[in-house]
């Protein structure tokens, strides 16, 4: 036993050494640590803002395919969370971000919360924050989290991470649009400081330029160059011929009324649901990206031609740059576009989080400190 108990704590060093030493050998750059970091959307935001990546943890198998084929030098880490020890980066990292699992708590699912696995992952987020202690750590989710439960599940997050030892600001709804994405894309940002630092977080300040689906797909103030051509999706026969009737801009309630009852069907009648046979506008932003192009309820048809949206065509409404692949098969591709951050609005919170850290060193301290 004590041999063995030898053999345990000299591997620990070792882990905690090599650990040290690699963010020792970064300390030019702001460090970050990402949790669920899915198809690469928060972490490219956090690249682009002058972080550097100490670890990406995700469970997903061709999410890290897509991480590692576009970033082989990030320390990538497929495990479900629950199974990692977050001990050995105590105090050596400066920003936890990652958005736990939103399924959940999606109005596009089935809100079941915390009764979801998916949901209850959340907790292990917290775990993570408590082992690591970092000076800053940034949550991201949908929307349905500020409704949830009727505000008791947010409430339970808030009071969860503040006992953790942090000062939770206030959630704050980011919309994409104003921060150089072509879509109406809405996320909630949680952020706590870590309650031994006295300097406030600032959010990102909204642009006033908002881009649209041209911006996205064509070359001008967004990408240098026409969208290149990609494998996408196909509409069935009778899906096309229903999409074909529908004018840029439009849905379902455009079609003859024989049709709109056809292709509706239980949808018929309510005048909220436009979400049926959309069809994107050129000079409009696009509609939330989703992670199925060919569902029913999440159509977003190319503007004039009949067809889903390709997969680099979607790449770019969630600002990826041309250059980043994605791994797997196209559902596999579309998923994990539809599930990420927007690269964009993540650089914007990233360089927030950047400006934080900057304040923070200028007051004589250093940028990684080491918590017992």
């Amino acid at each position: 036993m004590y041999a063995g108990t030898i053999k345990a704590q000299n591997e620990n060093l070792f882990v905690n050494l090599s650990i040290t030493s690699q963010i020792e050998n970064q300390q030019e750059k702001p460090t970050v640590l990402e949790l669920f970091a899915g198809g690469g959307g928060m972490a490219l935001g956090f690249e682009q803002a002058g972080f550097q990546h100490v670890l990406l943890n995700e469970v997903n198998r061709r999410c890290c395919e897509t991480l590692r084929l576009n970033r082989p030098d990030w320390p990538v880490e497929q495990a479900d969370i629950s199974t990692i020890d977050f001990s050995a980066y105590r105090g050596k990292v400066d920003v936890v971000a990652g958005g736990f699992p939103c399924q959940a708590f999606s109005v596009a699912g089935k809100q079941q919360g915390f009764s979801d696995k998916r949901g209850a992952l959340f907790f292990e987020y917290a775990r993570a924050i408590r082992e690591i202690k970092p000076k800053l750590f940034i949550a991201e989710n949908v929307k349905g989290l500020l409704f949830h439960d009727k505000g008791k599940t947010l409430e339970v997050i808030l009071e969860t991470l503040s006992e953790a030892g942090y000062k939770v600001f206030q959630p704050q709804l980011l919309k994409a649009i104003n921060y150089r994405v072509p879509q109406k894309r809405e996320r909630v940002f949680i952020v706590g400081i870590r309650n031994d630092i006295d300097i406030d977080f600032n959010f990102p300040i909204p642009e006033e330029e908002v881009y649209t689906v041209h911006d996205a797909l064509k070359a001008g103030k967004l990408f240098n160059n026409d969208v290149p051509h990609s494998v996408g999706m196909t509409y069935s026969e009778y899906k096309y011929k229903i999409l074909a009737q529908v004018p840029e801009g439009g849905n379902w309630r455009d079609l003859p009324i024989d049709l709109q009852k056809e292709y509706a069907g239980k949808f018929y009648g309510q005048s909220s649901n436009s979400q049926l046979a959309r069809r994107l506008s050129w000079d409009k932003p696009s509609y939330t990206l989703l992670t199925n192009p060919n569902s029913k309820l999440t159509e977003r048809c190319h503007p004039n031609e009949t067809r889903p949206l390709t997969i680099r065509e979607s790449a770019r409404i969630q600002t990826f740059p041309d250059e980043w692949e994605f791994a797997g098969a196209k559902s596999a591709q579309y998923s994990q576009i539809g599930n990420a951050v927007p690269v964009n609005l993540a650089k914007a919170v990233a360089q927030s989080a950047s400006a934080f850290l900057s304040k923070l060193s200028s007051k004589n301290q250093p940028l990684v400190s080491f918590i017992h």
